[in-house]
């Protein structure tokens, strides 16, 4: 009998081990954090697809037969899978996404100024800070969830940011965060030693990619066309293979500012694919693979009318409305009915992707969203 009674012993301290072994697995499976922005995106069309009565000539649709024939679908649900295919068939599907009306569910932006300095403050910090009242080129006082993994060793030179705006270098303050941002027409090709073996092919490509972005029309100084922001986001990722990445588009606004919305959906559009695109080469890779989790947002919704939806401030209602979606392997799949979430949860839910708590140290950020289950959170 004992040594049956020793075989039990063994076993169950096997047993032990592959279960430790387990939750520790389980607490690193989501190493890496990838957030994206789309500025100025409206849950109009995020839920309910192209506006069938924004396609016309008041509304800038300089071929309304066309639009329509691209975008317009017989009901709500098929519209939107035109617009943003990639977010209907894949994250929706597989993660969660606050902000459905028709689900009761709401996301709201904590500030009432309703623009882009603001919403990204708020964004990233996890807090509503009313000193921040314009979009003026000023350096942030408050330290975002990006500066705050980069101060961290394990992440230090492993957080980057590429942004369309170039007002996120005083968004993110690059004179003190450390964090690796490129934004607005900044040339990309400096953000990677030529001189390094190891990313000289990467470095060739984004040559190339500024010797492009030379040579097309900028038609917003302080804004670059999102294709180059995400080429060169893609371009880096695979370089230097960041464990924090920030992607921040911002056609679709400009184009709304313009008074376009032919074009606004066009970026939409591109966005989504853009989207897609990095999903696909951040599973392709192992250490991104099934390790990643996706957050996906806006800075700010958009009035409602034919005239309104081109502009968002305080005085158009419906501007503190918008949209938050996630997948990963911490994001248990549901639909939220009857929720309601803020802008200010973003901060707190990057670190807690990552098994960190942001609170911690900022105390006035707001909780981490709900959706995010850490099973098990290792010890730091």
């Amino acid at each position: 009998m004992y040594p049956f009674r020793n075989f039990a012993v063994v076993a169950a301290i096997v047993c032990f081990l592959l279960l430790d072994a387990t939750s520790t697995t389980t607490a690193e499976e989501a190493r890496n954090v990838i957030l994206v922005t789309i500025d100025g995106l409206r849950w109009q069309e995020v839920f309910g697809g192209a506006d069938e009565r924004l396609m016309s000539d008041d509304a800038g649709v300089k071929d309304v037969p066309a639009t329509k024939q691209r975008f317009l679908r017989t009901d709500r649900k098929a519209s939107r899978e035109t617009l943003m295919p990639f977010f209907w068939s894949v994250i929706a599907p597989q993660g969660v996404v606050y902000g459905d009306p028709e689900h009761r569910s709401t996301a709201v932006l904590s500030n009432n100024l309703h623009f882009s300095y603001p919403g990204y403050n708020e964004l990233l910090t996890g807090v509503f800070d009313p000193r921040i009242d314009s979009n003026a080129k000023q350096y942030n006082e408050n330290v975002t969830v990006l500066e705050w993994f980069n101060q961290k060793p394990e992440f230090n030179g492993r957080v980057a940011a590429f942004c369309s705006w170039d007002v996120f270098p005083y968004i993110i303050n690059d004179r003190r965060s450390g964090v690796v941002i490129n934004a607005g027409w900044q040339p990309t090709a400096t953000l990677l030693d030529p001189n390094d073996e190891t990313v000289t092919a990467a470095h060739k490509q984004l040559v190339q990619l500024d010797q492009l972005s030379e040579q097309v029309p900028h038609v917003w100084p302080g804004v670059r066309f999102d294709y180059f922001t995400f080429k060169a986001t893609e371009i880096y990722l695979k370089a230097k293979r960041p464990r924090v990445l920030y992607l921040s588009l911002g056609e679709v606004d400009d184009w709304a500012h313009e008074g376009r919305y032919d074009l606004y959906l066009d970026s939409a559009q591109r966005s989504d694919h853009a989207i897609r695109e990095l999903w696909e080469t951040i599973q392709s890779i192992p250490q991104y693979k099934d390790r990643t989790t996706l957050i996906v947002t806006t800075d700010h919704g958009r009035g409602e009318g034919r005239n309104e939806w081109k502009s968002h401030s305080a005085s158009i209602p419906g501007c503190e409305a918008i949209w938050i979606a996630m997948i990963g392997p911490q994001i248990a799949h549901h639909q939220p009915v009857d929720s309601s979430v803020t802008q200010s949860q973003v901060a707190s839910t990057v670190a807690a992707c990552l098994g960190y708590d942001f609170q911690s140290d900022f105390p006035k950020a707001a909780a981490s969203l709900p959706s995010v289950s850490i099973r098990e959170t290792p010890s730091r």
